[in-house]
């Protein structure tokens, strides 16, 4: 099995925090939302994965050191990394063909901006599955159509009649994944655009005009990371999950208490200081933090950060920012000073 993950976007929603970080490289409960996306795949396919390609952008912005990260991710599945760049956001099915050297056998395509909760087997007889999420309000997703076999048999777009509720979560199963890059490959040299892009959708109704059989897997939880009240949000619930789940250790055994009251669930990285402080419920510290005189809860803040008499509720804080002040519902990049 392969797992296929196209991240070349900026994610320009989360802005500040995306300035300087790829957005797949910012951290949910202590772990970049990729690592995050990946290891959970891992762990619901429940069998050996041989690779893991990763489909970057320009070097300039995913450099040496996310290359790095990523293949020491791959490494600690027992997975080969494969680095590949997508040059130009020319669409979801360009990035895909960004890594056509790796689409061959049995692969997982997963987009690098949600996180996921599920439990479920592989149907033996689907060339392909689409998972999907049951939601509130159809209309502001893309979702699937269903025959009476339960069988994918359209993609829809942002419906304006009534489809079906189950939207599309971004994740995919090919059971031969060449069969969507032969369907791929013809897109980009018909030149079939939408939305001004490449789609994956278009591949995928190539196979589906073929009689390719597409069933859909539903995930317990869908959790985006598209702007900061959304990261927030996916933060608070992946800490109740971990904290629930009891598989990771979430705050670090060098953290230094000094008059400090910790409400978890929360994920606290190492050597962070805390003095005359309360922290939590639903916060994430990053390594090597000091939260002093102040009251954090429902908020994100990552490495090398010091925030100092403050009150903070549904903050997001970034990496090497220094912070003192009063305001509460606050959204600071990285290297920033407000003193």
């Amino acid at each position: 099995m392969k797992i296929i993950v196209p991240m070349a976007g900026r994610g320009s929603r989360l802005r500040p925090h995306s300035l300087t970080v790829p957005k797949p490289l910012i951290p949910v409960a202590g772990q970049p939302i990729v690592h995050r996306l990946v290891k959970d795949i891992v762990k619901v396919l429940n069998q050996p994965i041989e690779e893991i390609a990763f489909v970057l952008g320009d070097p300039a912005w995913f450099g040496d050191d996310v290359v790095s990260s990523l293949e020491d991710l791959a490494k600690s599945l027992g997975a080969k990394a494969s680095i590949y760049r997508q040059d130009q956001p020319l669409g979801t099915g360009h990035a895909i063909m960004c890594a056509k050297e790796s689409l061959s056998g049995p692969a997982v395509i997963a987009y690098a901006d949600t996180l996921i909760r599920a439990n479920f087997n592989l149907d033996p007889d689907a060339d392909a599955v689409i998972w999907v999420k049951q939601v509130d309000k159809p209309e502001a997703y893309g979702v699937v159509k269903l025959n009476d076999n339960k069988e994918i048999v359209e993609l829809v777009e942002k419906p304006e009649q009534f489809v079906s509720d189950l939207a599309v979560i971004g994740i995919y199963y090919f059971k031969e994944v060449s069969i969507l890059k032969d369907e791929l490959q013809k897109v980009l040299d018909n030149n079939i655009i939408n939305g001004g892009e490449y789609q994956i959708n278009d591949g995928i109704k190539g196979m589906m005009a073929n009689n390719k059989i597409f069933k859909t897997g539903e995930v317990s939880e869908w959790m985006d990371c598209g702007n900061k009240a959304v990261t927030l949000e996916t933060n608070q619930r992946m800490l109740g999950f971990l904290q629930a789940d009891g598989d990771e250790q979430l705050i670090a055994s060098t953290i230094k208490n000094d008059n400090s009251t910790i409400i978890e669930p929360c994920y606290i990285g190492e050597n962070v200081m805390l003095k005359n402080a309360t922290v939590g419920p639903n916060v994430s510290i990053g390594n090597n933090c000091v939260i002093e005189n102040s009251t954090v809860k429902n908020s994100l803040i990552q490495n090398e950060t010091t925030v100092k008499n403050a009150n903070l509720d549904e903050a997001m804080i970034g990496n090497h920012v220094k912070y003192d002040g009063k305001f509460t519902k606050i959204s600071i990049g990285d290297y920033s000073v407000l003193e």
